[in-house]
């Protein structure tokens, strides 16, 4: 299984909202005993453990946000890794700080890693959205995902990554369908349903 978080490389974007898929990989990588290391033939920071049971790699491009298929790409042949095993966990201004979402296939929504990747390796593979808010105007949204979010906004989506982590190892063990219905229903209060379809 390849699990990829989408963000910008260097310590300039560490603290983004656009990171948080950085953010969630670096707390999974913890959670099971895994370092990063540069592995320059993929364009990434690579780990690799075991998730409840399941081998896994953990990725993190090292090309900018709207670059991100180049190193999914690489991965997922250089592994020979097909794409039903990929899950790509970003960033979602459609869903609230706080909340997160799991599904499968889908476009873009307009965020520039998902549209990289869907142009190198097509919609076939499982999302974790995990949300930032949305400033209120397309025109301020640049800005707003380059910058970290305030105190309470953050302990909100850390909160939202600590129950993604226990949906990724229910993931592996038992299937897309049962982890949605963990997430889902984990964050009622933020993502405003328990119902646990593919959502957005």
């Amino acid at each position: 299984m390849l699990i990829v978080g989408l963000g910008n490389p260097g310590p300039k974007h560490a603290g983004d909202r656009h990171n948080v898929g950085f953010w969630l990989a670096d707390l999974l990588a913890a959670h099971i005993g895994a370092s990063f290391s540069t592995a320059q033939k993929l364009q990434g920071e690579e780990c690799r453990g075991l998730i409840a049971g399941v081998p896994v790699r953990i990725i993190k491009p090292s090309t900018y946000m709207n670059r991100s298929g180049q190193c999914v790409r690489r991965t997922l042949d250089y592994y020979d890794i097909p794409m039903e095993q990929l899950l790509v966990v970003h960033d979602e201004l459609d869903l609230p700080a706080g909340s997160a979402r799991l599904k499968r296939g889908g476009g873009h929504g307009g965020h520039n890693g998902l549209r990289d990747i869907l142009a190198s390796c097509g919609p076939d593979f499982v999302r974790l959205r995990i949300g930032i808010g949305h400033p209120g105007h397309k025109d301020l949204v640049t800005d707003y995902v380059l910058h970290a979010p305030g105190k309470q906004e953050r302990s909100d989506i850390v909160e939202a990554l600590t129950e993604s982590v226990k949906a990724i190892e229910l993931y592996t063990a038992r299937g897309l369908d049962a982890a949605m219905q963990q997430l889902h229903s984990a964050l009622p209060r933020r993502n405003g349903s328990t119902e646990y379809g593919p959502a957005g």
